[in-house]
C-alpha cells in the first residue's frame, strides 16, 4: 500500500544553519503519527515543506501520491499552531468558509459545519461569533474548520496546546474518529501522554535530525524499567543483583530506604527480585515500574546528544 506521507532525505537550510538535516519517515494511510522534539526540533519546518508552504533544500517528499501537496491541497486538514479565526463570523460561518474554499459546496459547507458542531458538543454556539466563545471553544471551531472537507490527511501542530483536560479528551476522540474512517493523522505535541494513547507510530527529532522511528512499545523499550523498593534493606542487594544497571537510594526513618533500581534494556525482573528476597528485607512497598513515552523521550534525545 503506497503510504499517505514519505519523506526522504529532506533538509531545509537557512544559509549555514540546517533546520531540518536529511529526514525521511513514511505514515501509512490510517495512522496515527506522533511527530515530537524538543523545542527548536524542526517540527513545525518539517510540517510546513510537508504543506508546500516552503520548499526543501534537498530530499524529496510524497503527499497523497504527489510530489507537491499543493496539487492535493483540498484532500489535506491542517490546524496550524497559530490560531486564527475571523472572530465576527458565527462559528457555523467560520466552518463553512473553510469548507467551501477545499471544495465543498456553500450549502452542504453549512450543513456539515451545524453537524460537527451538533455533534462534538457546541450545537449551542453554532449561531455564536467567534470572539464570544471561550479560548477552548474557538480552538475546537478551528479543527472542525480544518476537516469539515473530510480529508484523507490531516496534520495538526501542537493541537493539544491550551485545552482544557476536557477538551483534550475530545480531541483524542475526534482523532481516533478520522483515523477509523481511513484518513491519516500526524500531529505535533509536547505532551508524551497523549502521543502515547493515540499513536501508531511516532517520530522523534532533535535539532533537525530524526533519533527514533516506530512505535510507542520499541520507543519505550530504549527507557529503563524500575523496581522501586521501599523499606529495611541494603541497597548492596540490589546494586548486585543480576539485570541491575544503577541503584538510587532515599534515606528514611527508623532505618527505612527508598531503592530506585534500574534494570538494563531487556534485563527481566526475576533474577533481581531473586536476589532482593534472598536478603529477607522487610519490604513495605513494591513496584516494578514500566517506562513511559516521556521516559523515552528524554532517553533518547540524551542519548543523541540534543537536548535542548
Amino acid at each position: 500500500m503506497e503510504p499517505a506521507l514519505s519523506l526522504a532525505g529532506v533538509t531545509k537550510r537557512y544559509g549555514a544553519f540546517a533546520a531540518v538535516n536529511d529526514l525521511s519517515f513514511e505514515a501509512k494511510p490510517g495512522a496515527i503519527l506522533g511527530f515530537l522534539g524538543p523545542n527548536g526540533a524542526g517540527k513545525t519546518t518539517t510540517l510546513r515543506m510537508i504543506l508546500g508552504l516552503i520548499a526543501p533544500t534537498a530530499g524529496g517528499l510524497s503527499v497523497l501520491g504527489r510530489a507537491d501537496a499543493r496539487s492535493v491541497r483540498s484532500r489535506i486538514g491542517f490546524l496550524p499552531e497559530e490560531r486564527g479565526l475571523y472572530r465576527r463570523m458565527t462559528a457555523t460561518a467560520a466552518i463553512a468558509f473553510l469548507a467551501s474554499l477545499k471544495g465543498v459546496a456553500p450549502k452542504e459547507a453549512r450543513a456539515r459545519a451545524r453537524r460537527l458542531l451538533s455533534e462534538h458538543g457546541l450545537g449551542e454556539a453554532a449561531d455564536r461569533q467567534i470572539r464570544a466563545l471561550s479560548k477552548g471553544m474557538a480552538q475546537k471551531v478551528q479543527l472542525l474548520s480544518a476537516i469539515a472537507h473530510d480529508p484523507d490527511l490531516v496534520i495538526l501542530d501542537e493541537p493539544f496546546s491550551g485545552l482544557d483536560p476536557v477538551g483534550q479528551q475530545s480531541l483524542e476522540g475526534i482523532i481516533r474518529g478520522l483515523a477509523q474512517r481511513g484518513a491519516t493523522v500526524v500531529f505535533s505535541t509536547h505532551v508524551m501522554q497523549h502521543a502515547e494513547r493515540l499513536c501508531d507510530q511516532v517520530v522523534l527529532i532533535a535539532k533537525g535530525r530524526k533519533i527514533f522511528d516506530g512505535s510507542v512499545s520499541q520507543a519505550c523499550a530504549a527507557a529503563p524499567r524500575r523496581l522501586v523498593v521501599e523499606g529495611t534493606l541494603a541497597p548492596e542487594t540490589l546494586s548486585r543483583a543480576p539485570g541491575v544497571a544503577h541503584v538510587t537510594v532515599e534515606e528514611g526513618s527508623q532505618g527505612e530506604r527508598r531503592i530506585t533500581a534500574e534494570l538494563a534494556p531487556g534485563a527481566p525482573a526475576q533474577e533481581a527480585l531473586a536476589a532482593l528476597f534472598a536478603s529477607d528485607p522487610k519490604i513495605t512497598r513494591l513496584e516494578l515500574s514500566e517506562p513511559h513515552l516521556h521516559d523515552a523521550f528524554i532517553v533518547l534525545t540524551e542519548r543523541a546528544g540534543q537536548t535542548s
